[in-house]
């Protein structure tokens, strides 16, 4: 590949940027460049989820509602302070009622200031509150990271088709599509969403998807409402399963191990061929 192809490429994702160029013939530019020892293997990855942007939604990236950290607007300036302190974040969404009615943003660069002021006594979240962004959970990644750049923001509160909040979304969580994770003192390592047991049990995250259960397990569990396996098991049994409540489902015993009003956190799968043959309804 000549310099001239080699700049031309940079202007494909300059264009791609601003909404004016196809994807695939950048997309088999970027892969020849590699295949010619033009491009390393990390620079290939990262332009190619660059275009994979727009095939990401917000609701695939976004922090889902259940895993928000909030505040309400009634709390007071020490307790917000405290909630900063215990999770680490820079920025903290705000809601009246519940969370469907979010009001606006904390950042922490603001609540110091308020802190150690001589009002604080009299100040409170409404004081030193900040506007929200809020975008639709279908906007789609690529977008997203060129609105966060074009309004100077980091934050945006993802609704869902009735406007009720389904989540967060950060810049960084765009970013990550691109890089891979970028992790600070604040993260939290988290645990696997499937861990195989000595026993040949599975432990497995209620946030994992059926597909990737689907693929560790080899079972074959599908459906049209949900993406989740906590989400399947709620559609099963028409409530939120309490923990130690168990099923068969093809022949496999799953066990709620871990649960609260809300959602499924954790659950057990037995090994296959553990039950006793024929045995395949839920209990």
């Amino acid at each position: 590949m000549d310099d001239n192809q080699s700049d031309s490429i940079w202007v494909h994702i300059k264009n791609l940027f601003r909404g004016k160029d196809d994807e695939m013939p950048l997309e088999k530019a970027i892969l020849e460049a590699k295949e010619e020892g033009d491009l390393a293997a990390e620079d290939t990855t990262m332009l190619l989820n660059v275009l994979r942007l727009s095939r990401l939604s917000v609701h695939e990236i976004m922090i889902p509602r259940t895993d928000m950290v909030c505040a309400e607007v009634t709390d007071s300036i020490q307790q917000l302070g405290q909630l900063i302190v215990e999770h680490g974040h820079s920025r903290i969404p705000i809601y009246e009622d519940d969370k469907d009615n979010i009001v606006g943003l904390i950042y922490t660069k603001d609540l110091l200031p308020a802190m150690l002021g001589s009002s604080k006594a009299e100040l409170t979240i409404r004081d030193i509150l900040r506007p929200a962004m809020f975008v639709p959970e279908n906007k789609n990644a690529r977008d997203m990271l060129r609105e966060f750049l074009a309004r100077r923001m980091h934050m945006a509160i993802a609704l869902d088709e009735y406007g009720g909040t389904s989540g967060l979304v950060t810049l960084e969580d765009v970013i990550e599509q691109i890089v891979g994770d970028i992790e600070d003192e604040h993260d939290i390592q988290e645990p696997e969403e499937i861990l195989f047991l000595d026993n040949g049990q599975l432990r497995v995250s209620g946030r994992t998807a059926l597909e990737d259960l689907n693929e560790e397990s080899g079972m074959r569990l599908s459906s049209d409402q949900v993406e989740t396996i906590g989400g399947y098991l709620c559609e099963l049994t028409g409530r939120v399963p309490r923990s130690g409540d168990s099923f068969v489902v093809q022949g496999r015993k799953i066990t709620v191990a871990e649960a609260d009003k809300k959602q499924v956190k954790w659950i057990t799968i037995s090994a296959p061929e553990a039950l006793p043959a024929g045995r395949t309804d839920s209990q």
